[in-house]
């Protein structure tokens, strides 16, 4: 197999059906060498190398000869718990895990259905609709800035700051990306001042007060902390929605199984997790010492990249992997990862999933694309997979 180039992989072209590129790989070059960012990486993209690559230590979040540089150029954005290893993980994590717990995210189960409810008056209204900038966007990032207490007027603002970070793919991409990220930077620090100043019922007031063992988040923690919340918040949710509706009017029978069977919502929205996979990679790990996998030698400080759109559709632990089935169960995904760092926000993820996809085709059967599929634009991102428009017509 030729060199990969990483960048490739974040171009609209590949992301429109990655899934025989990964096929491909998974065969030939399950442990594939390239570069990320001029350092060497290696993509994994079987189910079990996967697995292990999230699950054991040997692979870190934080190997500082390689991620010093990043910590510098970015500042506190990237200094949160995703990118943190051991003590200091647990502690950050511990903090905000409170928030998420099921019993709590089902509390907004209500909330959840009336953003819902009021985001599709306009479809009904108009019969059309970009379903990503009018509905898979605006419901988690509404309920996600409630959540932490953001200004509702900022909303949209703080969703573009952060869009060209997840684009980046190339140096030249991160160093474009900065300007944006000074100025998200400098709006958390004033929603941090104002909840100082005035707390309210809000998770940023909570974080700005937490306590745990005596231990509070310094302001850079503060920063990273938010900036991680608000983006892992609502990005995955936003392409679960627009992949997940997607797929489901180009397979209406599954749509009629699940309308058929209302108990089956929480399969589908799994299903729907690992057919349209909303991240295609889980973020870096380093290698914390020479290691082999899958018979091939990683050396100590090399990047590794656990490939989860290519785990979700691995033959070798899913039949018939290219086939949306509602029904499938078991059904052991990775879209949320694994591991110390599985994500703290999937049972949000799935809440909000849930609801926006039975809501949608419960109020509009005959839903369908205003567009040909094979003109569909899907974003340039190396991480997420996800479309920019998603026209439809009732």
């Amino acid at each position: 197999m030729d060199q990969i180039k990483i960048t490739d992989l974040a171009q609209p072209h590949f992301k429109a059906n990655p899934y025989p590129f990964y096929a491909r790989l998974r065969a030939e070059n399950p442990v594939c060498r390239t570069t990320f960012l001029r350092q060497p990486t290696w993509l994994i993209t079987r189910y079990d190398d996967v697995l292990t690559v999230l699950r054991d230590e040997r692979f870190v979040k934080d190997w500082l000869p390689r991620t010093r540089w990043m910590h510098r150029l970015s500042g506190p954005v990237t200094r949160h718990m995703l990118n943190k290893d051991g003590p200091d993980h647990t502690r950050l994590r511990t903090l905000v895990h409170k928030a998420f717990t099921p019993s709590l995210v089902e509390r907004l189960r209500d909330r959840v259905q009336s953003v819902c409810d009021e985001l599709l008056n306009d479809l009904e209204a108009k019969g059309r609709m970009d379903l990503m900038s009018g509905y898979a966007l605006p419901c988690p990032l509404t309920i996600i800035t409630e959540l932490l207490g953001m200004p509702a007027e900022e909303r949209r603002r703080f969703h573009s700051l952060t869009r060209s970070s997840l684009a980046s793919s190339t140096l030249i991409g991160v160093l474009r990306a900065l300007p944006d990220q000074k100025l998200l930077i400098r709006q958390l620090r004033k929603v941090i001042a104002l909840r100082r100043r005035e707390p309210r019922n809000d998770l940023i007031s909570a974080l700005v007060q937490a306590e745990e063992a005596g231990d509070r988040l310094s302001e850079e923690e503060l920063v990273g902390m938010i900036m991680l919340l608000l983006v892992a918040g609502y990005e995955t949710t936003v392409n679960l929605i627009g992949n997940g509706a997607l797929a489901l009017m180009q397979q209406p029978e599954q749509w009629d199984l699940w309308k058929r069977n209302p108990a089956l919502a929480d399969l589908a929205v799994e299903e729907l997790l690992r057919y349209a996979s909303p991240l295609d990679l889980a973020s870096q790990r380093f290698a914390r010492e020479d290691l082999s996998l899958a018979s091939t030698t990683i050396p100590q400080g090399h990047m590794v990249v656990a490939m989860l759109g290519s785990a979700n559709h691995d033959e070798s632990q899913f039949r018939n992997p290219e086939a949306l089935d509602l029904t499938r169960d078991p059904n052991r995904h990775v879209a949320f990862g694994q591991g110390v760092h599985f994500c703290v926000g999937a049972p949000l993820a799935r809440l909000e999933g849930q609801i926006a996809l039975a809501t949608l085709f419960r109020r509009f059967p005959n839903l369908r694309l205003a567009e040909r599929p094979e003109r569909l634009r899907w974003r340039k991102s190396l991480i997420v997979r996800g479309l920019e428009e998603l026209p439809v017509a009732i």
